[in-house]
């Protein structure tokens, strides 16, 4: 007889139904099935802007908003800062949501260790300075604000897509999960430059920063490698 599986008795010589067995339950699974960094970042959106809410926008973006001018005036931070603020709850919540969908294959490929939970942190800020960067390069001097995570979600979409090209790992550059991804988010970024906010709710009509979206998933496809390779995942 070949044994398969063998089962220890539970507590007072039961054990517990198995699947197909009457009173059989199946285990609970978790409201939120993410790696804790993901979660972590999610959260961190949310509870910002909660914060940021107890205060006028206007106040917020002199504060924390990035702009072209800002940099050129010895303001670099305002990179990493203005990825904090939001400009209404929906801005927010769509970032964190998207954040969420994209992050968690991104953290699970870098690991639960140290140096892959800083390795996943330190790219996710890297494409969002870089895509504040691709910003300033088309409007260099301007004072046009950006705030809003939205850049560096974009990078964790585009490392998303190499590692659905790569089955779990970075493949091609231009791999078919690449190239249609990025198709349709070039396509959706091309609307939201010609509609502006009038697509987001809340927006009032704002500008979208479409050149943040789209530098910071070319930023995603193309980081997500070294990145792996200097947290040990190669």
């Amino acid at each position: 007889m070949n044994i398969s599986r063998f089962e220890a008795p539970a507590p007072w010589g039961r054990r517990s139904p198995g699947p197909g067995e009457p009173g059989y339950r199946p285990p609970h699974e978790p409201a939120v099935n993410a790696p804790w960094p993901v979660v972590a970042l999610t959260v961190s959106i949310v509870a910002a802007y909660f914060v940021q809410s107890r205060f006028p926008l206007e106040k917020a973006a002199e504060a924390f908003a990035f702009s072209p001018a800002l940099m050129l005036h010895g303001h670099p931070e305002r990179l990493v800062t203005s990825l904090f603020v939001h400009g209404n709850w929906a801005h927010a919540l769509m970032n964190a949501a998207f954040i969420l969908a994209f992050g968690a294959p991104v953290a699970r490929f870098f690991g639960q260790r140290p140096v892959g939970v800083i390795g996943f942190f330190a790219f996710y800020l890297a494409c969002g300075i870089l895509a504040g960067l691709g910003f300033a390069a088309l409007h260099w001097g301007q004072e046009a604000a950006l705030v809003g995570a939205s850049g560096a979600a974009s990078g964790l979409m585009g490392a998303a897509a190499r590692l659905i090209g790569g089955q779990g790992r970075p493949g091609p550059m231009f791999s078919r999960a690449v190239v249609t991804m990025g198709a349709a988010w070039l396509l959706v970024n091309v609307i939201m430059a010609f509609a502006g906010g009038t697509l987001i709710p809340g927006a009032g009509g704002a500008q979208i920063g479409w050149e943040a979206h789209l530098a910071g998933f070319a930023a995603g496809v193309l980081l997500i490698g070294p990145f792996g390779w200097l947290a040990a995942r190669r």
